[in-house]
């Protein structure tokens, strides 16, 4: 679905991202791991067409979209859930969902879109006319998964979904992630919470200064030392 290869990214002459390769299968969860500062944001950023790589290819079903602008790709079917949600807070609700389809012209499957996601996030179609700046964390990344929804993606790209969210909510969101994608839904994730993570992700990736340094499936990922001591308190006991 996603292939990323030798992606570089740079912030005037600092390189936040040196040569980044991955993918992210059809019908699967990919999360990216890494410490603040690693690049992940960037990577989300050049994926969804926000910035601009120097080099490198982004590959979205076959069809490079490296280089794009952010609506043509979501035209293309890759949406992006953004770190700390950034609802357009002077809107309601039902506004930012409407802002998420705002390419599409088939105004019934719209309307249908949009009850479908009142039906998914009962608290959404509760404050409907609520303005989004007013809703609670938690009630923002559910609005922020909705809106993202709305444009109907092959891919959806979520940042940080957990951040700054108090561990019951954050239970809710990981319970969405699980749900969305066994609706079909593909997800490439990046979180920091790798407990949460390991519950539902099938493949994960770990980026430290501006590069990948692992790739596995979770039981690879529970087993290394570096992933353990950083990301899951714990370390294997010395032989």
């Amino acid at each position: 679905m996603l292939e990323v290869a030798d992606i570089a990214t740079a912030y005037g002459k600092i390189e936040a991202l040196k040569g980044v390769s991955l993918s992210a299968e059809k019908g699967r969860i990919t999360c990216l791991l890494g410490p603040n500062g690693a690049g992940k944001t960037t990577l989300m950023l050049t994926i969804a067409g926000i910035l601009k790589p120097r080099r490198g290819s982004v590959r979205l079903a076959g069809e490079e979209i490296a280089g794009l602008s952010s609506a043509r790709i979501v035209a293309r079917g890759l949406a992006l859930v953004p770190e700390n949600r950034l609802v357009f807070p002077q809107m309601s609700v039902r506004e930012n969902l409407e802002a998420g389809a705002y390419q599409r012209r088939d105004a019934a499957g719209t309307a249908e879109d949009m009850d479908r996601m009142y039906q998914r996030f009962p608290r959404l179609k509760e404050r409907h006319a609520q303005l989004a700046g007013t809703l609670s964390g938690g009630e923002q990344q559910m609005l922020a998964v909705a809106r993202a929804l709305m444009s109907r993606p092959r891919l959806l790209l979520m940042d940080e979904p957990s951040l700054g969210l108090a561990p019951m909510v954050v239970e809710e969101v990981f319970r969405i992630v699980g749900d969305l994608n066994r609706d079909g839904v593909t997800i490439f994730l990046v979180e920091q919470n790798a407990h949460m993570a390991l519950q539902v992700a099938h493949h994960f990736y770990l980026m430290e200064q501006g590069r990948v340094t692992f790739s596995g499936e979770p039981g690879k990922l529970a087993e290394d030392e570096v992933v353990q001591r950083a990301y899951l308190g714990t370390r294997r006991p010395s032989v």
